[in-house]
């Protein structure tokens, strides 16, 4: 079992299944007046600064950050995400409403990818799932993860879904 497996049962805000939910995270009042990045900055700072940890919404929670190669620029973006598991398998999707994220696009372009969780650095392969892979996925996901199921059935494109798997696994 790796390290990150190891907490498998630990989940931000267990107990928020709406995603309107305001307590959820992602409806807190912020003062990042320059949107998502600038909240991001912060809370990338806060977890490299403390193993891992970071207070706020997300105290208590998992987070890894998720380090992927842009599709168009060529650049290296680290986006905070919490990790979701089926069984061993961690995944991770987005709440974004009008697209899908675009590191789900990077990884779709360059599925190598640097995942830190906690005080560790792991080299990971994701694989952004579609056509038949995705469709059992989802299925399980919407039968098991009630916030995710209660996303989707506010958007109209389905939910974007990344397995990573860490290369670092035997």
């Amino acid at each position: 079992m790796s390290d990150i497996e190891s907490t498998a049962g630990q989940r931000v805000q267990a107990d928020i299944t709406d995603y309107n939910d305001p307590n959820a995270p992602w409806n807190q009042a912020g003062d990042h007046q320059g949107g998502i990045a600038d909240w991001n900055d912060g809370v990338i700072k806060e977890f490299r600064e403390n193993s891992g940890k970071v207070g706020g919404a997300y105290a208590g929670g998992d987070l890894i950050l998720l380090t992927t190669t842009g599709a168009k620029s060529g650049k290296r973006h680290t986006t905070p995400l919490g990790p979701l598991y089926r069984d061993d398998i961690m995944y991770v999707s987005s709440f974004i409403e009008d697209k899908y994220p675009a590191w789900w696009y990077n990884i779709k372009a360059n599925p190598q990818v640097t995942i830190e969780f906690r005080d560790k650095t792991h080299q990971a392969t994701g694989k952004a799932l579609e056509a038949e892979p995705y469709a059992e996925f989802a299925a399980w996901v919407l039968a098991n993860n009630p916030l995710l199921a209660d996303f989707q059935s506010k958007v109209d494109r389905p939910i974007p879904l990344v397995v990573l798997t860490l290369d670092d696994e035997s």
